[in-house]
């Protein structure tokens, strides 16, 4: 109880107070680099001693020095002081090149399979003192608790409607398309909405409790319900999954032309029209005002943006962020 009494009795003016006596060693030039009278820098050292129970600054011929004790505070007083300017400084500025921060991304791997990498590459290439953490999304993940929670600085995927209580960057659009093996039947004859809706579908796990999948949730919206035979929640090994089977996935063009040159698959129309599939970034009102959640967001956005089609179109529109 008698500390916190004396707890109460300091305050960060009074610590400011304490080192520059201590390290000046004169009450005049310390009132003059503090912008303070003399009498008033007189009156906290007063509180100090009182404070300390030790004189903290003596004379010693024609000056002063600090006595032991004094001597012993100007190192903890110091630190206070710099911690007290890292505590408002750090939430208005964000030094990338500095920070030991740990970034948390939950992440799709629907998008292109270059972008994960990418971004990975020019975060450690601006920070390269930071920790990154990418978590799946997965229908076990409440990704709208981990970023209530703290969890995950930024969730990233896409959604038929994006969830209106979180913050919400729009990265980029993309045609949706059907990957197909060399040998499937369907190069050559095509297909029509009953018999596309018949064959056997591959299609990822949902990303999130009760989710469908962009797909699926377009197909329901028309009454229509499509034969997934196959769900995989490693959404990088579907593409060889599909080209030694007559398996296909329905996802984005700028994913599926990543391997159109690598595996013996083709690229053909779905039998039912799509809206553009839509990609985002998510972020909680905890980390909007942040500037290192402002420069994570940023950086994300720099990376959709840079992502081009072999003709060098891009993949939607200017990516928006309501930032």
């Amino acid at each position: 109880m008698k500390y916190v009494s004396m707890f109460d009795k300091i305050d960060l003016h009074l610590i400011r107070v304490l080192h520059t006596v201590l390290t000046e060693r004169s009450v005049s030039r310390a009132a003059l680099r503090l912008g303070m009278y003399q009498p008033a820098v007189s009156a906290s050292l007063k509180r100090l001693r009182d404070l300390a129970g030790d004189p903290l600054l003596v004379r010693s011929g024609s000056g002063m020095v600090p006595t032991e004790a004094g001597l012993r505070m100007v190192e903890p007083a110091a630190h206070i002081l710099r911690s007290a300017e890292m505590l408002f400084s750090d939430a208005r500025s964000f030094d990338p090149a500095s920070t030991t921060q740990t970034f948390s991304l939950a992440a799709s791997d629907y998008m292109d399979p270059k972008f994960l990498p990418l971004l990975v590459a020019q975060l450690k290439a601006q920070a390269p003192n930071c920790l990154i953490d990418i978590h799946p999304l997965s229908a076990d993940a409440d990704y709208r608790r981990q970023l209530a929670m703290g969890q995950v600085d930024v969730v990233i995927g896409n959604w038929p409607k994006p969830p209106d209580d979180l913050h919400l960057g729009r990265l980029f659009g993309d045609e949706v398309v059907c990957l197909v093996a060399n040998h499937h039947p369907a190069v050559k004859r095509g297909w029509d909405q009953e018999a596309w809706l018949a064959i056997d579908h591959i299609a990822p796990m949902p990303t999130h409790p009760g989710a469908r999948g962009v797909i699926d949730d377009h197909l329901a919206t028309q009454g229509l319900v499509r034969n997934i035979a196959v769900r995989c929640p490693h959404f990088g090994l579907i593409p060889a999954m599909v080209a030694d089977s007559l398996l296909v996935l329905t996802t984005g063009r700028h994913y599926c032309e990543r391997f159109v040159d690598t595996l013996p698959v083709q690229i053909l129309p779905p039998a039912v029209p799509f809206p553009r599939m839509m990609y985002y970034q998510l972020w909680h009102e905890r980390t909007h005002g942040s500037a290192a959640g402002r420069w994570l967001r940023e950086q994300i956005k720099n990376v959709a943006a840079s992502l081009r089609r072999p003709d060098g179109e891009a993949i939607g529109a200017a990516p928006v962020v309501n930032d």
